[in-house]
């Protein structure tokens, strides 16, 4: 189960030390968006991932992959291949934020996304005075549908 807030980020008010943090480089496709079946190549690692329907909280399911079938199946996505630099940034003693500063035709977006133990916590979370607009609960932000927009 992923229980995650997702937030918009402004570069005014990005981290002025994000240089000091740890980010992995992303690439993503869709095979489908209704289901979402997502191919990912997070660094030198691949998987086909599942994500049912939701918003705050939905099932996801991570399958690892080879190279060569992420590449095969690379192929195959629907619509636009998204690129991202992830910065890991911790937050307090238990909480990681992961900083998506998207890249190419998706540039200058940025999305802070927070992932909870549980909806309690989700519910009740207070953002860093840097985060800008709460976009949990639209699916615009979703990069299923990022990843269909022209």
């Amino acid at each position: 189960m992923e229980i995650e807030r997702k937030y918009l980020i402004t570069a005014d008010h990005l981290p002025k030390n994000l240089d000091k943090y740890a980010f992995r480089e992303i690439e993503q496709g869709y095979l489908c968006t209704a289901p979402v079946v997502r191919i990912r190549k997070d660094n030198n690692k691949y998987f086909l991932t599942y994500k049912s329907k939701g918003l705050m909280t939905r099932e996801e399911y991570n399958l690892p992959l080879t190279k060569e079938a992420y590449l095969h199946l690379r192929s195959k996505v629907d619509g636009r291949i998204i690129s991202k630099k992830r910065y890991m940034i911790p937050l307090g003693d238990f909480l990681m934020i992961e900083l998506d500063i998207f890249l190419e035709d998706l540039a200058p977006l940025m999305l802070a996304e927070v992932e909870f133990p549980d909806e309690f916590s989700a519910n009740h979370f207070t953002p860093p005075a840097w985060f800008g607009e709460d976009v949990t609960f639209s699916s615009d932000y979703h990069n299923s549908t990022l990843s269909q927009k022209a």
